[in-house]
């Protein structure tokens, strides 16, 4: 039978009221008799249950998404979905708020974060623009105890608590080996289009795709990077142009843009030997799949990001350790056949 608070009393010779304040770190406990306590805790072999304790108080979690603002598929959806969460907030405690910041603006995302730490909410979940600023009001944020999740894009290197995405770094590899494979024996180049080499995400699947064509797929050269700004409008020009090199044998969409994407592909009306690999399930590029527009899409849970996050950052307010697999997020490849 599990130890309760009346045997911690009990075994400590203390009323019910001091095992309290001793569970709940509140002041009015004399040394001594904290020790004696807390003897006893461990004696016992008590664990609190913080989530039944928190119920019992009422205790709600203020909690704080940053998202890009920006004219982008899967950013819209990872939005929706923490607004899913925000209806289910009564079932979970958790009090949500969303603030968009300008895309790839550091100086923005910086002001953002400075302000939360007058606010003191009990957690941070942010789209990470990767600069030294950046890293900087993040590790200061944690250093005044504030738990801090990177959602989507990392910022490495810096004290964020936890990190909910995918390897990116694997993500790219498999793009390469997906293009490489499809392409087979064919020579030529490959062109890629990016959001911004500011996020890592973009970067590290860079570089994991660089390092499986270069390694693998010695015949196929990768152009250098067109960096659309997650604009749908600066994509579709950047690829109009690029396909004007006749060289091109397949496409490496990275980050966002992929509206823009299909819709130089249809102006153009491409020759279907060119393969195309890019990311995110949104209704474009489900679309697009079902027409034999693109090829494959490398894919992240939005909805597991969201509620992986929303649980570490409770973990963490709480003290409570992190379960490493249940927030692993998957990257799912999909082609026309095995659409969800």
């Amino acid at each position: 039978m599990r130890p309760t608070v009346h045997d911690i009393a009990a075994a400590a010779g203390v009323s019910l009221a001091t095992v309290d304040r001793v569970l709940n770190q509140r002041p009015g406990v004399r040394h001594v008799t904290r020790a004696k306590v807390e003897t006893a805790i461990r004696e016992l072999g008590y664990i609190r249950d913080v989530a039944a304790a928190n119920l019992a108080k009422g205790r709600t979690y203020p909690l704080v998404f940053i998202l890009p603002a920006s004219d982008n598929s899967f950013m819209h959806g990872l939005n929706a979905e923490i607004r899913q969460a925000v209806l289910r907030s009564p079932a979970e405690r958790t009090d949500i708020r969303i603030i968009e910041v300008p895309a790839f603006d550091p100086a923005a995302l910086v002001a953002v974060l400075e302000g939360l730490s007058r606010e003191r909410p009990c957690g941070i979940a942010m789209v990470a623009t990767d600069a030294p600023e950046v890293r900087a009001a993040v590790d200061k944020l944690v250093r005044e105890r504030f738990p801090i999740v990177t959602l989507v894009s990392d910022l490495t290197g810096s004290l964020r608590h936890h990190y909910a995405g995918v390897d990116n770094i694997a993500a790219g590899r498999t793009a390469a080996r997906l293009l490489g494979r499809f392409l087979g024996s064919r020579k030529g180049e490959i062109a890629v289009l990016a959001g911004s080499m500011l996020v890592r995400d973009h970067r590290e699947r860079l570089e994991g795709f660089a390092s499986v064509m270069a390694a693998e797929f010695p015949d196929l050269a990768v152009l250098p990077v067109l960096e659309g700004r997650d604009d749908p409008e600066v994509a579709h020009r950047l690829v109009a142009d690029a396909l004007g090199n006749v060289g091109i044998v397949g496409i490496y969409s990275l980050g966002a843009g992929n509206r823009g994407l299909i819709r130089a592909l249809k102006e153009k009306a491409v020759d279907r030997t060119l393969t195309v690999v890019a990311h995110e399930l949104t209704a474009y590029t489900r679309a697009a799949l079902i027409d034999n527009t693109i090829d494959a899409i490398l894919n992240q849970d939005a909805g597991h990001e969201v509620r992986s996050a929303i649980r570490i950052l409770k973990a963490k307010a709480d003290g409570l350790a992190v379960i490493d697999a249940q927030e692993r997020i998957r990257l799912d490849i999909f082609v026309k056949d095995n659409l969800p």
